[in-house]
């Protein structure tokens, strides 16, 4: 069986999508008597992180004209030529998925779509002239020609069918990697913070859509509350900005006094990264909207309780324990970061200890990888339908 991975980026350009593509084609090509092709765009950060693909080597190509459309002729001529069983294209909003819809039709082959949450409503409503251009001139279209779509969850089915789609769907989740040792880094905060408090940490994107300014609200909320208590907590922000988000949330943390407990850390990659899991005493998440996060897989499997909005779409963190539900309206807010707040030592450490399990049962990328195949085979050569497929 080969199968050929499309995707918009190989690198860190892509966000959490980099990480779920990379492990997700790295655990494929672990799978007995599986070869995996990777092909992509360029971008700025290719050559930097293009390693972290191995034994992998990704084919990237150029392209023309405006980044976000993605145009690059050579990624489509290179497509054709790759002897594949299957195509599994990753994301929706780029000319790179119709050079996967084309190859599919000249070469009589199937492909799998997965949207990583792009069909959300509240996503739907980011830059919505935009993706309303591009679902008229190519991604209808794409979409409704995937002989398959792949969802994180239950919920992204339901948003899928509310978008009009009737193709099979297979509910697959993201995998995760257990970390195997401790990191020895410092954690990014050391300069920002005094030794013996705690933090509260957000990795991620900086975008609307991921819910900082209600955080940042709820966060301003807490500390009037909660006094001497709160004293003892801070806020540190990692990632990368879009679209100035990130001046924008500086602005507002000053004018609401916060730049002594709100710290921006800029990204973070790499042993950087798992530091800043490692190090913090819990993982915050306040996002709109999400198909399966992958910053809160990656809390979970470094023993972190999590805060975490509902349209997180992982209800079963709050069903184990793993999680404190957390809801955007400031006050309630502030009253789901008291209650963090008030845990023991030992009770958070509980929590993260349950969220671990979760990510070793549920969440493994050799778990996932063998799901994927088994579509892979469904899709190329018929036979049973896998029991993760839902055909209409």
């Amino acid at each position: 069986m080969k199968a050929a991975l499309l995707t918009y980026s190989v690198s860190r350009v892509f966000g959490g999508v980099y990480e779920v593509t990379r492990r997700a084609a790295q655990s494929l090509a672990e799978q007995p008597d599986m070869r995996v092709d990777v092909f992509s765009l360029e971008d700025q950060f290719t050559s930097a992180d293009v390693a972290q693909w191995q034994p992998l080597a990704p084919h990237t190509f150029p392209h023309r004209g405006p980044r976000l459309c993605g145009y690059a002729p050579g990624l489509a001529r290179a497509l054709e030529q790759a002897d594949a069983d299957v195509l599994h294209v990753h994301g929706i909003w780029s000319y790179y998925s119709l050079a996967g819809r084309a190859w599919s039709r000249r070469q009589h082959r199937p492909y799998l779509l997965t949207t990583h949450g792009m069909l959300s409503a509240r996503s739907l409503d980011v830059a919505r002239w935009k993706k309303f251009f591009a679902a008229a001139v190519f991604k209808n279209t794409v979409l409704r020609s995937a002989q398959c779509l792949q969802a994180f969850s239950e919920h992204e089915v339901s948003e899928i069918r509310d978008y009009g789609l009737r193709n099979p769907v297979c509910v697959i989740p993201n995998g995760i990697d257990l970390p195997g040792r401790a990191p020895t880094e410092p954690p990014p905060w050391c300069d920002h913070v005094e030794p013996g408090t705690k933090v509260l940490l957000y990795l991620g994107r900086l975008h609307p859509i991921k819910g900082l300014p209600d955080l940042l609200r709820g966060w301003a909320e807490f500390r009037r509350r909660s006094g001497t208590e709160a004293k003892n907590w801070n806020l540190a922000i990692a990632g990368w900005g879009e679209s100035g988000h990130e001046a924008e949330l500086k602005v507002q943390a000053q004018a609401a006094s916060l730049s002594d407990s709100v710290h921006f850390l800029g990204p973070q990659f790499g042993d950087d990264k798992a530091a800043a899991y490692h190090h913090a005493d819990a993982f915050v998440l306040p996002s709109l909207s999400e198909g399966l996060p992958t910053a809160v897989l990656e809390a979970w499997a470094h023993g972190r309780p999590v805060l975490m909005t509902p349209e997180c779409n992982l209800p079963v963190g709050f069903e184990t324990g793993s999680a404190l539900r957390l809801d955007r309206e400031p006050s309630a807010m502030a009253e789901s970061l008291a209650q963090l707040c008030a845990l023991s030592d030992t009770e958070r450490a509980a929590m993260g200890a349950r969220g671990r399990l979760l990510v070793a049962e549920r969440f493994a990328w050799r778990k996932v990888a063998a799901q994927l195949r088994d579509v892979y085979e469904w899709l190329a050569g018929g036979g049973p339908t896998p029991a993760c497929v839902t055909l209409n």
